[in-house]
């Protein structure tokens, strides 16, 4: 099992799951491209090119800002890494705006038939949504933050170790 690890960098789970879901993106591949194949190679391509020339610059720079901007701390207070809290909701509001947003921005023609719901409660919905989300993100940063303070205030309050002890 070493030698198996050593050689292929992991262990035989993660093998088994990286072949299965090759398996399971060529059956996709294979389904589509024989129903409709030039609807998805212009698919990959925009969904590349919207991907690596928008998209990546877009929010390298906003977590860059992020960076710059949230920088600051006194040194006297631990350090919790906190960019994630920043990013995961960020990230997951973000997806969902991408999949929603011809509801979202009321670009869509409503289907108000399927959802029984008005076109212009969605835009509410995402931003509260969005809201939760980062919410509990600055829940649980607090959470963490609390921890570890106590956890330096716990040291900080303990006795040095006895050197005078038994040899």
């Amino acid at each position: 099992m070493a030698r198996f690890v050593r050689w292929y960098g992991s262990g035989p789970l993660h093998l088994l799951v990286l072949i299965a879901s090759f398996a399971l993106t060529g059956y996709v591949m294979v389904r589509l491209l024989a129903v409709q194949p030039w609807e998805v190679a212009i698919w990959l391509v925009g969904a590349a090119i919207l991907h690596d020339l928008i998209l990546l610059p877009l929010y390298s720079l906003a977590d860059l800002s992020a960076h710059s901007v949230l920088r600051h701390r006194s040194g006297g207070v631990p350090q919790v890494p906190w960019i994630n809290y920043l990013r995961v909701p960020a990230f997951l509001s973000g997806v969902l705006l991408l999949v929603w947003f011809p509801l979202v921005l009321d670009l869509a023609i409503p289907y108000q038939g399927d959802t029984r719901l008005h076109e212009g409660v969605y835009l509410g919905r995402w931003l509260a949504i969005t809201g939760v989300l980062f919410g509990a993100s600055e829940l649980t940063f607090a959470l963490r933050l609390r921890r570890v303070l106590l956890a330096a205030r716990a040291d900080e309050e303990r006795p040095p170790p006895d050197r005078d002890g038994p040899p």
